[in-house]
């Protein structure tokens, strides 16, 4: 090989998901090509050293309308693609890359054939991860998934923790089955076992009717598109305050237009813009974990909301890296 083709070759990053060895590089690779982890992070399952780490759920046994968002952390993962060659996250003056060492730890393994022990899976495996250190940034599946996810982060961070929610649904319908595995019935259950405090909880972007709210703070669709993006995210931010928060985002906040792909869309909702504007107006709040959720592939255009998934959740990144909590460890 002559001494031009080795420099040549020296400048091409190749499936940097699995042959890259330092965790705080960006890569330049190809947006259509290589193996694709999340914004190409390395996969690794050792947890030592590591800051974040990244975990699929591909579970959506839970779904009540159209399933398909197991396939949503493959979608995300291929969506993000297009992410990973950006020194700066768009809208901040950083790249988490370069100040976290962050894994893309593969998917949770479950047995499909046995729904019922999923959850304690779910739980499980994520206490594993956050006891040895690691923040936990999930990507599902449906959003039955938090539920676990909670219970896990309880278990390190104690209870009760708040809500950071983004939701066309409340997600607080009563379970006349205290063992059900339901996505619409989780924050009824976290409320009820006082794994989340409805008071300092806030949900944005819900457009469906639930009269009992359980004492939620709901900052409804419409209330964000009469006030706007600033009102949101001071009001978010009185909510919460200094408190340890869980941030969970399911995709059908957005309205269909800009996230058609998800299990459950209802009309009226969010702009990606305004979603993209709230999340980082909430910079610096206490965020100690997060989980993007009910991206469906299957019933989505041009990849549009596995696109939104992942520029979403690349700034869950940010957050996780501005979060007091974290940098007083």
């Amino acid at each position: 090989m002559s001494e031009n083709s080795e420099k040549t070759s020296e400048k091409i990053w190749v499936d940097s998901a699995i042959t890259e060895t330092d965790l705080h590089s960006i890569p330049d690779e190809m947006t259509y090509a290589g193996v694709t982890s999340f914004i190409r992070r390395p996969y690794r399952k050792d947890l030592e050293g590591i800051d974040v780490v990244i975990l699929g759920v591909p579970f959506d046994t839970a779904t009540t309308n159209r399933p398909g968002a197991r396939f949503g952390p493959r979608g995300i993962r291929a969506a993000s693609a297009l992410l990973s060659g950006e020194e700066l996250v768009y809208g901040w003056d950083f790249h988490p890359i370069t100040e976290m060492a962050i894994v893309d730890h593969g998917d949770l393994p479950f047995d499909f054939a046995k729904p019922a022990e999923v959850p304690a899976a779910i739980e499980a495996y994520a206490k594993k991860i956050v006891d040895a250190g690691p923040m936990l940034l999930t990507l599902g599946g449906d959003h039955f998934i938090s539920y676990p996810l909670i219970k896990a982060h309880v278990e390190r961070h104690g209870a009760p923790l708040s809500l950071i929610h983004f939701d066309a649904h409340p997600d607080t319908w009563e379970d006349e089955n205290e063992d059900g595995v339901n996505h619409g019935t989780m924050f009824w259950h976290a409320a009820r076992e006082g794994l989340v405090d409805p008071a300092t909880s806030v949900q944005i972007g819900v457009r469906t009717v639930n009269l009992d709210t359980m004492g939620f703070n709901i900052l409804d669709a419409p209330w964000v598109h009469r006030h706007g993006t600033d009102a949101v995210i001071a009001e978010a931010r009185r909510i919460v305050g200094d408190k340890k928060a869980y941030l969970t985002f399911d995709i059908d906040c957005l309205d269909p237009s800009y996230a058609p792909g998800t299990g459950t869309p209802s009309p009226g909702g969010l702009t990606t813009h305004q979603a993209l504007a709230i999340v980082q107006g909430l910079s610096g709040l206490n965020v100690i974990g997060a989980d993007l959720v009910e991206v469906s592939p299957p019933y989505d255009v041009a990849e549009i909301t596995a696109l939104a998934g992942a520029q979403l959740a690349t700034n869950f990144l940010c957050l996780f890296a501005r979060a007091p909590w974290r940098t007083a460890t």
